[in-house]
């Protein structure tokens, strides 16, 4: 009885050591810091991408606010921006792949995304309440103080 629950003991290390050894191993291959998407040959400038994901934002939410406008609604997005970047599909794509497989770099791509159109909205908002201060500035003059200003 005795072997057999020292056998079971030495076992059971093993089977530990084991286990510990293959959850390392795991560990150590999986946390290897190794570029798995391949940068294409076509690769758009980090900067230019961040301008073309800028400029969509803008352009496909503006798309939502012009909804009846149908010569607008005729204009696609992303043929406006390749036209204007230089770029294809097949370029955007991939880079957008490529840039999408580290999500640090993207994430923060996209959050300078999110500045920009922040930064913009602020300053639309600024000069809306600027115009809207000018505005009641002129104060109306009423149909009645027309009239008495006319009967005098």
């Amino acid at each position: 009885v005795r072997s057999k629950l020292v056998n079971d003991y030495y076992l059971i290390e093993k089977m530990k050591r084991g286990t510990l050894f293959f959850a390392l191993f795991v560990l150590v291959v999986g946390c290897r810091k190794e570029e798995t998407v391949k940068a294409p040959k076509k690769l758009i400038d980090k900067a230019v991408m961040v301008n073309v994901f800028y400029d969509l934002a803008l352009l496909e939410a503006s798309k939502y606010q012009m909804m009846s406008k149908t010569e607008y609604q005729k204009i696609s997005p992303k043929e406006f921006i390749f036209k204007k970047y230089k770029i294809d599909s097949a370029q955007f794509s991939q880079s957008n792949i490529y840039y999408a497989s580290s999500i640090e770099e993207y994430k923060a791509m996209f959050e300078q995304v999110q500045k920009r159109l922040q930064t913009n909205s602020d300053k639309m908002d600024t000069i809306i309440k600027q115009k809207q201060k000018k505005l009641k500035k002129v104060t109306p003059v009423s149909p009645e103080s027309r009239a008495e200003k006319l009967a005098q």
